[in-house]
């Protein structure tokens, strides 16, 4: 039996891992709302900016500018793009997409980073992972649908941005703890405002500049500031308690996303694709679950 300390570092990792995935689904709502007015480039400079305050206090509590300092460069540098590709992609799934179908879809994540293993990092995956690698992909077929009258095919951004999340995780499995978590949020954060700042004088193309009014400055500091937010808020809930307690809590999301698509957007999914989600979120379980088994048995 958990001894008090024990269960009241539980019950504050969950609280950790409930805040912080509400946090990501807030988040991907402002974007959503902010998608319509600017273009991604625009987005990721406007929201990149104010990840940095949040950041600058967890260097401060973390180390300090030491903690800045990389042992495998290249590794948290090409982490960091991969990221970016992340983040562009997710951002571009919101454009014709109801918010939670584009979040489901995208945490086919775990399910693509376990049929990657094999080939990338060398794992044995067994029958239990590959059957919840062909539940996900059948999960994704039901809410896809394609052949359908109404298939839509920006359904293959937010897959791309599984695929590109699943690969992020690989390289930084491959990294270690050779570099502080800190340094590497901090590094994927510089890479994701240059990147975005970087697009800003191509803004012609892309349906013109747009400077933020008072009231979307507002919105982009929420948004800079709940994806930094959770991210802390996630790895502590990872330090306080078992993963396998934790990290079923990230799927919460998928029902705010919900519930806020439905209130802002009117969005209202069928039973297909509902059924579709929670054939991804079996298989993340389960994978998460076999996973734990392997690393304990």
């Amino acid at each position: 039996m958990k001894n008090p300390d024990s269960r009241s570092a539980t019950l504050l990792g969950m609280l950790c891992m409930t805040s912080g995935a509400m946090l990501l689904a807030t988040n991907d709502a402002i974007t959503k709302w902010l998608i319509t007015e600017f273009h991604v480039g625009e987005i990721m400079a406007f929201r990149g900016i104010w990840a940095f305050p949040v950041l600058g206090v967890l260097v401060y509590f973390n180390g300090g500018v030491k903690t800045l300092r990389l042992n495998r460069p290249k590794a948290v540098w090409g982490r960091a793009v991969v990221a970016f590709g992340v983040s562009v992609l997710v951002t571009v799934s919101f454009i014709n997409l109801p918010l939670a179908e584009a979040a489901a879809l995208i945490f086919m994540s775990p399910i693509f980073l376990t049929a990657f293993a094999p080939l990338m990092l060398g794992e044995h995956v067994g029958i239990w992972r590959w059957t919840a690698v062909l539940l996900g992909f059948v999960g994704v077929l039901m809410m896809i649908q394609p052949g359908a009258e109404g298939f839509n095919a920006w359904v293959f951004f937010p897959l791309a941005a599984a695929a590109c999340s699943a690969t992020r995780d690989i390289i930084t499995r491959k990294m270690g703890t050779h570099d502080s978590a800190t340094a590497v949020m901090v590094y994927t954060s510089i890479v994701a405002l240059i990147g975005g700042a970087a697009t800003l004088p191509f803004s012609p193309l892309l349906g013109g500049f747009h400077w933020p009014t008072l009231t979307q400055w507002g919105w982009f500091a929420l948004a800079g500031t709940f994806v930094s937010l959770a991210h802390l808020l996630i790895v502590k809930a990872l330090q306080l308690a078992a993963g396998a307690v934790v990290s079923p809590l990230k799927y919460l999301s998928l029902v705010w996303s919900a519930i806020i698509g439905y209130l802002v957007w009117g969005d209202v999914p069928d039973a297909l694709k509902v059924a579709g989600a929670a054939l991804v979120v079996v298989a993340g379980l389960l994978i998460l679950y076999r996973e734990t088994r392997r690393r304990t048995g």
